[in-house]
């Protein structure tokens, strides 16, 4: 079983059809693309010695070479390493190592970053070399002979996914050609039919949620579409709309309000949109009326993890579209009802299923599951118990099965889509001599979804540092997205009695505060404990 058959499947059936949009214009057909991922395969085997199983970063924003990589990779029986292209280098730096990458791509905008990793020693493991793309080198490996497609078990390792724990580092979770075939066939039963004349639109970063979902289309021949932008770019997608019909995206509901409440959005030409699938964050009951408002019954919501890639539940667009439902309103505000080819539980502590309406631990089962994480037992039996994957998030169900998130409970912040783990903010703020403890959260923010606070008690509390030292900290150390929006000085944080922040406290005083207070400045005095 081999993923990347789906490629050279297209290539036969679907010669003539565009495989890859670049734009508003079409780019190349399956036969190209097919013809071109195949020689890829044979020029890093054998130019840089490759054998089945080593992986192969991808470091790089949306463009077209992004999909030659990751099939090219697949093709000749690698694992693929997708990277945020929006880490900071030192987190790139990490995920290279830990993976074990023999090899990366990367685009330009990256390209220095990932070779100041390269292991100059050949006797040593690591990071052999770095071929930029588009790049004279990656059109030279594109030229070699068409390589033959690989077998690869079903257990083998496809992509490493990798996602941060509560310890602030990535983890990798491995993910299988059999788990991605699952994603697909999945993404088919519960969210739409796919057909040749449709296309997907890489609106969001490949390297995650917008690369899964774009699988079940190439599965089926369907167009992949770059945007020129790279990103969202309302007046862009709405030109594109008029290019290319069958448009599905993903897109974090910070992305799907920004579109429904963009100028030019409001009387576009909608004919060609087919689905919008959100997920990643909360989406507040007032920005989906908005949304669904402008794109109608277009809007399907998936719950999942890179752990049991973006497959948990689905609200689908019957769902949204079932107004006249007497619990409508509590049906769009759950994350829907368990997908087709899982198990999906609420358990207590000690891991026994709870009833409909208690709150308990999410838990998952089933054939698109990850493996574990890349060379992290311990944390793979932490979350692997028995059988389930153990996603960290509490919930409940109602009679009807529909699934509703009431807490995280490893106090992750999604902003604007992308999680955030408050203790690598905590841990690179505390290098700073003058921080003598902090505590950080995500606020409500009606644009991003959450935003960073980050509460500091200083080593002196008559002269905190300033604030612009502790962001060049950040910015040195971490994502410029994860550094803090904002700085609270106070004397002490809440704590229980086992002397752990309870940082509810701390969400719960942003939450009470008016807009009109800044908190930006020093705080006197002390927070209840």
């Amino acid at each position: 079983m081999n993923i990347a058959t789906w490629v050279e499947r297209n290539g036969r059936r679907l010669a003539d059809h565009t495989a890859i949009g670049d734009g508003e214009r079409p780019l190349c057909n399956w036969r190209t693309f097919a013809e071109r991922t195949a020689s890829l395969a044979r020029g890093m085997r054998e130019e840089f010695g490759l054998e089945p199983g080593d992986r192969v970063a991808v470091v790089m924003s949306n463009r077209p070479e992004y999909l030659e990589a990751l099939f090219a990779i697949w093709h000749a029986g690698l694992v693929a390493v997708p990277v945020n292209a929006r880490l900071h280098r030192d987190e790139i730096g990490y995920i290279l190592g830990q993976s074990g990458a023999a090899l990366a791509v990367a685009d330009d905008a990256h390209a220095t970053d990932v070779d100041s990793f390269v292991n100059t020693d050949p006797c040593e493991p690591g990071l052999r070399a770095v071929v930029v793309a588009p790049g004279e080198r990656w059109r030279r490996l594109g030229g070699a002979w068409p390589y033959p497609l690989v077998d690869r078990a079903p257990d083998a390792p496809a992509w490493l996914f990798y996602t941060s724990g509560t310890t602030g580092r990535p983890k990798g979770a491995t993910l299988s050609h059999r788990n991605l075939l699952m994603m697909s066939l999945s993404y088919f039963a519960d969210i739409d039919a796919v057909q040749p004349h449709d296309c997907v639109l890489h609106a969001a970063p490949i390297s995650h949620g917008s690369g899964l979902y774009g699988l079940p289309h190439i599965a089926r021949g369907a167009t992949s579409v770059l945007p020129r932008s790279g990103g969202v770019d309302t007046d862009e997608i709405v030109a594109l709309l008029k290019a290319w019909s069958g448009m599905s995206f993903f897109a974090a509901p910070t992305m799907v309000k920004r579109l429904a409440s963009a100028a030019a959005m409001q009387d576009a030409d909608l004919s060609h949109l087919k689905t919008i699938i959100y997920g990643g964050a909360p989406m507040y009951l007032s920005d989906l009326e908005d949304a669904l408002d402008i794109f109608g019954p277009r809007l399907a919501q998936i719950y999942g993890q890179g752990e049991s890639p973006m497959t948990i539940t689905a609200l689908s667009k019957a769902d949204h579209a079932d107004v006249a439902h007497p619990r409508w309103r509590d049906r769009v505000q759950s994350v829907g009802v368990a997908r087709t080819d899982v198990d999906v539980r609420v358990v207590s502590d000690d891991g026994n299923q709870l009833s409909v309406g208690e709150i308990g631990e999410i838990v998952v089962r089933g054939d698109v599951v990850m493996d574990g994480y890349w060379n992290q037992p311990n944390a793979t039996s932490e979350t692997l118990r028995d059988g389930w994957l153990y996603t960290g998030d509490m919930g409940s169900f109602d009679p009807d099965g529909y699934l509703t998130l009431r807490d995280r409970s490893k106090d992750l912040i999604i902003s604007g889509g992308m999680n955030i783990y408050p203790r690598e903010v905590e841990e690179t703020l505390l290098r700073h001599p003058d921080v003598g403890a902090v505590s950080v959260v995500g606020r409500p923010d009606d644009e991003w979804g959450e935003t960073v606070v980050a509460f500091v008690v200083s080593v002196d509390r008559a002269n905190p540092p300033a604030a612009d030292g502790l962001d060049r900290l950040c910015l040195d150390h971490i994502a410029r997205y994860k550094r803090p929006k904002e700085y609270r000085f106070v004397d002490d944080l809440p704590t229980n009695n086992y002397g752990k922040v309870v940082k509810r406290e701390l969400r719960e005083r942003l939450l009470a505060e008016s807009d009109s207070e800044s908190g930006s400045g020093t705080e006197s005095g002390t927070l209840s404990t």
